[in-house]
């Protein structure tokens, strides 16, 4: 698949066993998709342009010591959206000062969504 000029996807790869089906199901919407290493410099993801960046899980816990850690200013500095997913949205949660948690139970496949502020910015835009 040529690149040149198509607008991709970065995954940054937490050790998730998901992170290829991840990029397969991007590939399969027609977005181009590369999987990355978690500690890519910030300097190498901006000369990939990318146009949507993805945190993927992976089996550590951010208060791990030697939990994998992308460059701290990565989130400030991103030029597109940061979606994170599992250990990749703890991580985005404690990097900005967040307290990470863990629930009573664990959640596998499917899960329900419960919108409990539907006057947020995210929320905002989604029909009623």
């Amino acid at each position: 698949m040529q690149t040149n000029g198509h607008e991709r996807v970065i995954i940054l790869d937490f050790g998730s066993q998901y992170t290829q089906l991840i990029a397969r199901r991007i590939r399969e919407a027609g977005v181009y998709c590369e999987i990355l290493p978690f500690n890519t410099s910030i300097a190498d993801l901006q000369s990939h342009k990318p146009r949507g960046l993805i945190l993927s899980g992976g089996p550590s816990s951010v208060y791990d010591e030697n939990a994998p850690r992308a460059e701290r200013e990565l989130i400030d500095t991103a030029s597109c959206p940061v979606l994170g997913i599992c250990y990749g949205l703890q991580l985005m949660a404690y990097e900005l000062g967040g307290e990470v948690e863990p629930s009573r139970s664990r959640g596998y496949g499917y899960g329900r969504l419960t919108v409990v502020d539907e006057t947020t910015r995210l929320f905002a835009s989604m029909p009623g």
